[in-house]
């Protein structure tokens, strides 16, 4: 993080981040946080339908498949498209914490083009925890897990309550999340993104 702006740099008092006890296994699948969401959710048609694995200690794996509904120059895709990717990635880690966190900021380079059709691999870990704030830093890579990194990202996430969305969101969305019988699926309906 050392070229980042000093909102990213933790403060010296940070602590490490530790797992939540009742957090997803190494390996296992996070699924869609919310049906809709952009990033992750199976009901957009031209999401991301990005999948997130929890990994050891509080980092996440995942990966996309760049479409050409993702495209912004002829064949590469949009350069706001890879940071969505990114920052869906970043939001998954508060289930590890079992945090419900938005991002208040997020910086993103753009390494090397990423063409439509491409696999996108993305790491994210947490680095530090200081009260409210969660730092966090992302790479995306093709070619597979250890291929060229074509982006990257640092993000501080700012923990809330639920009425953040409660009190934000469009009526008819909230009350549909708060009625859904899943518990585990109500619960991360509110995890991420402001």
């Amino acid at each position: 993080m050392s070229g980042t702006s000093p909102a990213l740099h933790p403060p010296a008092d940070a602590t490490r981040p530790v797992r939540h006890p009742d957090a997803p296994a190494p390996g296992e699948l996070l699924g869609a946080h919310y049906g809709r969401c952009f990033g992750c959710g199976g009901e957009q048609p031209h999401g991301l339908h990005l999948e997130a694995r929890a990994g050891e200690g509080v980092s996440v794996a995942a990966e996309f498949t760049v479409r050409p509904a993702h495209q912004g120059a002829p064949g590469l895709a949009h350069g706001g498209v890879l940071a969505t990717a990114l920052d869906e990635t970043l939001g998954s880690l508060n289930w590890l914490l079992r945090t419900i966190a938005v991002t208040g900021r997020l910086e993103t380079d753009f390494v090397r083009p990423v063409p439509v059709g491409t696999v996108l691999h993305l790491e994210a870990e947490v680095t530090a925890v200081a009260g409210r704030k969660i730092y966090s830093t992302a790479t995306g890579r093709i070619g597979g897990p250890e291929g060229p990194v074509a982006v990257r990202a640092d993000a501080l996430f700012i923990e809330v309550k639920v009425d953040h969305f409660i009190d934000n969101g469009r009526p008819e969305e909230i009350r549909a999340a708060m009625d859904d019988p899943d518990q585990v699926r109500r619960a991360r309906a509110f995890e991420v993104n402001p």
